[in-house]
Order: structure tokens, then C-alpha cells, then sequence
């Protein structure tokens, strides 16, 4: 997903197999402040199973020291473009709205970050049939709406429907690809309703078109969250959604803050995944990193009260933040499964070579530089982070030979192309940072022969913007994890033809044959080692065509004030777990 979509991985076909994410170090893990870094290469592996029905009993298990009371503050650098969790696709919008939105299933997270797979309303993980194209889930009693009315049936059926509206054009696709007869229905409200959608007391039983043993993960994401169907006011949805978790939206100012009350109407004995210590969350948005990280390392007023969500330790202070005890012991690092990349438009650029003298030309090294060093990221060659269960080692382009780029043989590609001097307009994201790594990456492709234009867009609508068919870039910044356990989930979304269109995340509009058809047959192996393999191959096989500039793979480095307690992990949502935290006295 998206500013890394989403972050986890399961082996193919399994319902609960081993997966590559985290855990480097956590915060305060290193007393002594060391500066060693942690490695993305070298990470563990981690199992995120599903869990039984009494996982998913509530209430969550409480965090040890936790109390009840005060406000969480956040300082980040932009508000959310989505809260409609139809339109969630965006790591950051899943993280802020944990609190507030529930889906079927979800993750319950341990106290070192580990993450399993459990019934969220529903009474567990869910029950699979017909080998996988047939999955029924059970509505736990007692879970209410923020107005205090029962959570219905109604409401869970239009949920589902509703994601074929043409005003959703954000979210994940794959209920709609699989569901029988979701290519040819419009939405619920003409009236109509979905055969392959059934209800039976308080049962939902989904029909689908092919096998999908991972249907369960698929529905813990954040785009697959509850809608209430009276209150469904469509598209304005997106700005104030109901709230079925411990908090609600109590007010917001888009584009400076948010601030979330508590759900008075909540009952922690149906939520397994979710505490709820703080009062209130107030989040508050256009803090450059600099700005940030600064007023965290004073750690003065309601600052002490702060975190981040989205905004890191800025890259100008890595070096005095994790070299020094004091302030490292309120750093959370935690090695991710995104790749950040950049792709290239496959309707505007052509012709191979090009394609391909833009990756030799990459400055990656130079770009690390300016991010903060080795401390926030390692080199990428691949689509596939080295943590993610597939991954295949790889460089065609010299990353590791000459990570600094190789200019002379990216213009001789040019001149054999006969396109020196070719324009390339480039888009990225507003940020201090990703202006001066705009530079350095304008300087390279110039000293290679391209022109280069520079384009600033907007963070908050970023990716709804390089979403467009026709946007008018060339190459772009992106990131992508695995939006559940399985390579399925990177590969189809991100390189299958099939999925180009407005609101669609194949950015690169790469719509090769051959990659369609291997993309088509790696996701019907059932065997879990043959299946990583076809996944690993299919990545060399896009690298060939050079759809795309992988760039890094990420080491976050999360700080926050000294009066919040428990800043963890959340392995199933790659976020810092907002409804593990409390306010310390």
C-alpha cells in the first residue's frame, strides 16, 4: 500500500505461515545509545497466525503499567485525504483511523509488536469452504455505533456493497475482483443487492470467484472497515465516517487538526484488539520533520504528550537523536516491509532503454545521504523487500557496484536510444526533505543527459494524483508492502495490467503479457516454496523491463514525548499501535 500500503506477509495458501517483518530494535532497547543499525537484509522472521475463537474474545489484554486519562497529541505534516475506509489505501490513514473504524477481522497485537490474525466484530478469523472460494463470518453481540444503535446485518451488507459505488475510486479492489457477479454490479443504492453477499441471522457467507485461502487477511485491512448505512452520506463520508471503535471524531479542521472523544457507547468485551487509556487524541498536522523532531528533543509542555504517525526523527537530526542515550531511549525503531520507488509511466516513456538509463543513472547513495544515512534505510535493487517471504537477490542495474550511479553508462543508453536530451517531468511529494532529495535526483538524471522538470504535489492528495491515467508525470515517488501476508498481494495490485485505471496503484501502468500471465499462475500455486520462487522470478522479470526505480527499504525511527507510555509496534497495520498507548502520570 502506499506510503507503504500496508506491511505483512504470509507465505501463499497457508492460513498461518511464517512472515518477514520487524524487529530490529524497539524503543529504549539500546541504554547505552550505540548507533549500530539495525539490518533489513539481516531481519528476523515473524509469524503472524491466525488466532482462535478465544483470540478473539474481548477484552485486549491490558498493557502492563497503563492507566487510564489525559491526551495524546500527534505532530505530523499533513492530515488524511480519506477516512471513508472505502477509500483507505494509504498506510497513514489505516494507522489514524484504528480507533475509530473495526472490520471483520483484524490484528491483535502482542507487547513486543507481534501481530495475529483475529475476529474483529466478528466472533473469530472466519470459516473457509469449498477450498477457499466460499468464507462466512459471524457478528459478535453487543457492538454498538457511536449514536448507541446495534451494529446490523443491514450495515455489514452495505458495507460490502457499497465498494462498487463509481464514488469509491481509492481503496484496495480485490472484494470487488472476487466476488461472483462483481463485475457486472453497480452498487446498492439503486436498490439492488449482491447475490454472492448472503445473510443469515448473523452470519455473512461472501461467494467467490476463485479459491482465496487468505480472504481473512484480505478483510483485516483498513479499507475494508464498517460502514453504517443510515448515516451513509456517500462521498462526504469520506470526511466524517461512524465511528465503531473506542473513539469518535469530535472535530476537525482539515489540513490542521483532528481530535478524537471517546465512544461512550464502545464495549471493551467485544473488542479483543483495542484499549483505550487516553481521553482524547488530538492530532495535528503541518510539522515539517525538522520542526518535529525538534520540539520532541525539548520535550517541553504537551509535546511530553506527543507522537507521530507519520513524521520520523527529521534526517538533519538522526545523527544526534540515535547517538545519544537520553533521547534514543523515546526512539521507536523498526525495520519495515516497504520498498519506496520510483515508477516510471509506461504511456509517456517507451522505449526500454530509456527506462533502463534512468536506473543506471539513480543517485541511491546520494539520496541515503540526504534521509540520514544507513540509520533509516538500505539500497534496493528489487521490488520485493529482502523481508518479504519471495524476496530474490538481485541487481541489474549496478546499485551495489556503483551506488552513486553511473551517468556515462546511462547516456551511451540514450545515444543508442537516440533520446539525449529526453524531458522527464517528475513528481514528489512536498516535504523539506524531498525537495533537496528532488535536486539530487534532477542533478543525476541531468549529468546522464535528460531534462529534468521538478513538480512539488500536494502530500495530503499525493497518491490520488499519481493515481490518474493521465496525470502528466513521468516518474514518481511510491512505496509498497504487501497489503496482507502473500506476494500476490504486492505484485497484482502494483504490475498486473488488470489493475490500471483511475485510483489504481499499477502507477507504472505496466500492462506486459507475459507478466499478466506469470502474475496469473504464481497466485494459483499452492505449494508455499514454489510459490515464493514464481514471486522472486516475477520480480527479476519487471526489473528487466525497467518499470521502475526501486530506491530503499526502510528503517523507521518514530520518537515521542517522555510522558507517553508503551509506543510500540503494530505489525499487522506497519504502524505505531495508537490503541496501545497511555498518557503517564
Amino acid at each position: 500500500m502506499s506510503f507503504s500500503r500496508r506491511n505483512f506477509l504470509i507465505a501463499t495458501g497457508v492460513a498461518a505461515a511464517s512472515t518477514t517483518v520487524l524487529s530490529a530494535c524497539s524503543s529504549g532497547s539500546d541504554s547505552k545509545g550505540s548507533s549500530k543499525v539495525p539490518s533489513v537484509s539481516g531481519a528476523k522472521t515473524m509469524n503472524i497466525p491466525v488466532g482462535t475463537k478465544a483470540d478473539s474474545t474481548g477484552p485486549a489484554p491490558e498493557v502492563t503499567g497503563a492507566v487510564k486519562g489525559g491526551t495524546v497529541y500527534s505532530l505530523d505534516q499533513f492530515d488524511m485525504d480519506h477516512l471513508d475506509p472505502a477509500q483507505i489505501y494509504v498506510s497513514t490513514e489505516g494507522a489514524i483511523t484504528r480507533p475509530i473504524l473495526r472490520g471483520l477481522t483484524g490484528y491483535k497485537v502482542d507487547d513486543k509488536g507481534g501481530a495475529t490474525l483475529v475476529g474483529d466484530v466478528a466472533t473469530d478469523a472466519g470459516t473457509m469452504k469449498d477450498g477457499g472460494k466460499t468464507w462466512s463470518f459471524t457478528i459478535k453481540d453487543g457492538i454498538k455505533w457511536e449514536d448507541g444503535t446495534d451494529l446490523s446485518m443491514d450495515d455489514v451488507r452495505h458495507t460490502f456493497e457499497r465498494l462498487f459505488a463509481p464514488f469509491v475510486t481509492e481503496g484496495p479492489r480485490y472484494v470487488q475482483q472476487w466476488l461472483v457477479g462483481g463485475d457486472k454490479y453497480k452498487g446498492p443504492y439503486d436498490g439492488k443487492k449482491l447475490s454472492s453477499i448472503e445473510i443469515s441471522g448473523k452470519t455473512i457467507t461472501f461467494t467467490l470467484t476463485e479459491a482465496r485461502t487468505d480472504f481473512n487477511y484480505t478483510l483485516g485491512m483498513p479499507g475494508y472497515g464498517l460502514v453504517n448505512k443510515k448515516n451513509d452520506t456517500k462521498e462526504k463520508y469520506d470526511k466524517r465516517p461512524y465511528a465503531l471503535g473506542p473513539y469518535k471524531i469530535d472535530s476537525r479542521s482539515i489540513g490542521k487538526s483532528m481530535t478524537y472523544v471517546r465512544n461512550e457507547h464502545w464495549d471493551p468485551a467485544t473488542d479483543s484488539i483495542r484499549n483505550a487509556y487516553p481521553d482524547k487524541y488530538i492530532f495535528q498536522f503541518g510539522f515539517q520533520p525538522v520542526a518535529s523532531t525538534d520540539r520532541y528533543i525539548a520535550d517541553k509542555g504537551n509535546d511530553q504528550y506527543a507522537m507521530s504517525i507519520f513524521n520520523e526523527v527529521a534526517a538533519e537530526r538522526t545523527a544526534q537523536v540515535l547517538t545519544n542515550a537520553s533521547l534514543k531511549k523515546r526512539v521507536l525503531t523498526q525495520v519495515d516491509t516497504v520498498t519506496y520507488y520510483w515508477p516510471i509511466n509506461m504511456t509517456r516513456i517507451k522505449d526500454l532503454k530509456v527506462r533502463q538509463a534512468i536506473n543506471w543513472a539513480w543517485p541511491h547513495q546520494q539520496l541515503q545521504t540526504i534521509r540520514g544515512g544507513a540509520s533509516t534505510s538500505e539500497l534496493a535493487s528489487t521490488i520485493l523487500s529482502p523481508v518479504t517471504p519471495g524476496y530474490k537477490d538481485f541487481d541489474l542495474y549496478g546499485v551495489t557496484t556503483k551506488p552513486g550511479g553511473d551517468p556515462a553508462k546511462a547516456k551511451a543508453l540514450l545515444k543508442e536510444a537516440g533520446k539525449v536530451g529526453q524531458k522527464l517531468v517528475i513528481a514528489y511529494q512536498q516535504s523539506d526533505n524531498a525537495v533537496k532529495q528532488a535536486v539530487a535526483i534532477k542533478n543525476a538524471l541531468e549529468a546522464a543527459g535528460f531534462q529534468v522538470v521538478n513538480q512539488q504535489v500536494d502530500k495530503t492528495t499525493f497518491y490520488t494524483q499519481i493515481g490518474k491515467i493521465d496525470n502528466g508525470y513521468d516518474l514518481f515517488a511510491a512505496g509498497w508492502s504487501p497489503d496482507w501476508p502473500n506476494g500476490y498481494s504486492v505484485f497484482f495490485p502494483c504490475w498486473s495490467g488488470k489493475n490500471i485505471g483511475d485510483g489504481r496503484s499499477n502507477y507504472a501502468q505496466l500492462n506486459d503479457p507475459s507478466v499478466n500471465k506469470a502474475i496469473d499462475a504464481a497466485a494459483k500455486i499452492a505449494d508455499v516454496e514454489e510459490a515464493n520462487k514464481a514471486w522472486g522470478a516475477i520480480d527479476k522479470q519487471i526489473m528487466e523491463l525497467a518499470p521502475v526505480v526501486p530506491d530503499y527499504h526502510s528503517i523507521r525511527n518514530w520518537m515521542y514525548g517522555s510522558k507517553i507510555g508503551n509506543v510500540i509496534y503494530d505489525a499487522g497495520n506497519t504502524c505505531v499501535a495508537l490503541c496501545k498507548l497511555y498518557v503517564k502520570k
